[in-house]
């Protein structure tokens, strides 16, 4: 006897074993359980207040519904491929539990506005928790760059040194990266709240259902206009995967530059053991692994994202089954984007420390207050490309001669141009070069603590 399948009897035999297998999801969206029971109490509910099914049917339905959401608490419900999906499984169990009275649960409902709203609510609760770890973020650089407003730090362009920074500064650019982040998220999640519950498979239902009751019921915003458009969109979830996809930039791009500042050329971090490995033939080597691990994880976000926009570019109206394929892709990408943001922000709290003696030594080691002498000799009224020039000339002469600029005599800058004086020494000390730098969102340290401060305004009220 061949176990009881969840289309009609129109089929006189069951799928090819191998076949099953392939079609069945219950593996993966077994993930989305707790929200499919969720948004089965909200139709049971629906059901009976409009009087599709008695009150008696629907309190019946509810009990039911929570005695599987018990059961799966307790690991007690384990559905099989024969089970072919989540929501199957749950209708399955429910009829078991409570009868007949089960097989009334998926009346004015499809499969295919079900699995639309267990995503959006699964994806709902997904944002929330992704935008706190971000927050977390964004208060660990907090934290780190409050004890380095005055510590320097080489500032580079095409990886060539160009100008020193507060390290503070360089700190609080991935605080803005995070903040737009996360109100990027905030915006993906008022398209990710809207309801495509009472879409029925494509055209809506003959049953006289209340789709406004179900929305307000889980806590969408809104529902959706057209029903075909309710069960085929998937575009929330490619913007997911889009925000997803920039965290992970903004998250790999900090890990490159922790990489770098680790190795033995830079210098400019020490690795704690508690987030460092070894090697296993080199005993002296100290791993980057948490960095390394985010910067190659990023390339699996990507993937998703790729993935998802290929599905949907093809796809007619309205629901098909290559949408079975948005959720691996989904849960791995959420998944990811929480283990890395939790991981960077361990190694900001607990697993790096800045050499601040090393910085201090590296901005005086090079050429990268130039710039401030073209300023210096532009501020008493030289032209600034004529400046720039001599200083050109300036920075030649010295690497010919294996000086730097703060080793050259007065008699030396004034052989350049007489507007030169005593007081350029004090103009190109690293300190004074950052701190000149007052501009609204500069490096200098009075724009710095600034910053901080309005940092610290942007997260107070938030989660």
């Amino acid at each position: 006897m061949t176990k009881e399948q969840t289309w009609s009897q129109r089929f006189e035999s069951a799928l090819h074993p191998a076949i099953a297998r392939f079609n069945a999801s219950i593996n993966f969206d077994i993930e989305l359980i707790e929200y499919d029971l969720t948004g089965s109490w909200a139709h049971a509910k629906m059901l009976a207040h409009t009087g599709i099914i008695s009150p008696e049917e629907g309190e019946q339905l509810i009990a039911g519904l929570e005695q599987i959401r018990q059961e799966y608490r307790q690991g007690k419900f384990h559905p099989g491929i024969d089970a072919e999906d989540v929501h199957f499984a749950v209708e399955r169990r429910l009829t078991e539990i409570v009868g007949d009275v089960g097989k009334k649960l998926h009346t004015a409902r499809s499969r295919n506005d079900q699995v639309g709203t267990d995503t959006r609510l699964y994806l709902r609760d997904q944002i929330a928790q992704i935008r706190h770890k971000l927050r977390e973020f964004q208060t660990a650089l907090i934290d780190i760059a409050e004890q380095h407003v005055e510590t320097l730090i080489p500032g580079y362009t095409h990886l060539q040194r160009a100008q020193p920074l507060s390290l503070a500064h360089h700190l609080l650019a991935y605080f803005q990266m995070a903040q737009r982040d996360w109100e990027r998220l905030q915006d993906v999640s008022r398209r990710v709240n809207i309801s495509p519950l009472g879409c029925g498979a494509l055209a809506g239902t003959t049953f006289p259902i209340d789709r406004h009751y179900t929305a307000e019921l889980l806590k969408f915003d809104n529902i959706y206009a057209n029903s075909l458009d309710g069960v085929s969109d998937r575009d929330f979830a490619i913007e997911f995967l889009c925000a997803a996809s920039l965290i992970m930039v903004h998250l790999s791009r900090l890990a490159e530059e922790v990489i770098l500042w680790s190795s033995e050329e830079f210098r400019f971090v020490t690795l704690k053991d508690s987030c460092a490995t070894g090697s296993s033939i080199m005993p002296q080597k100290k791993n980057p692994d948490v960095p390394e691990l985010v910067r190659g994880k990023t390339g699996r976000v990507f993937g998703h994202l790729q993935a998802l926009l290929v599905i949907m570019k093809g796809l007619p109206l309205a629901y098909n089954k290559d949408l079975q394929e948005d959720k691996e892709g989904l849960f791995d990408s959420v998944n990811t984007v929480i283990a890395c943001l939790e991981a960077m922000t361990i190694l900001l709290t607990e697993g790096l420390e800045f050499r601040t003696q090393r910085l201090a030594t590296a901005v005086t080691e090079d050429f990268s207050n130039a710039t401030d002498v073209a300023d210096y000799l532009a501020s008493r009224g030289v032209p600034f490309r004529e400046a720039y020039n001599i200083v050109g000339k300036v920075v030649k002469t010295s690497i010919a001669t294996g000086k730097l600029l703060k080793d050259l005599t007065l008699e030396e800058w004034q052989q350049q141009h007489p507007a030169f004086a005593a007081d350029i020494y004090e103009a190109i000390s690293p300190r004074q070069v950052v701190a000149a730098r007052n501009s609204y969102g500069g490096t200098g340290f009075t724009q710095v603590y600034q910053a901080l401060l309005a940092a610290h305004k942007l997260l107070e009220g938030t989660d």
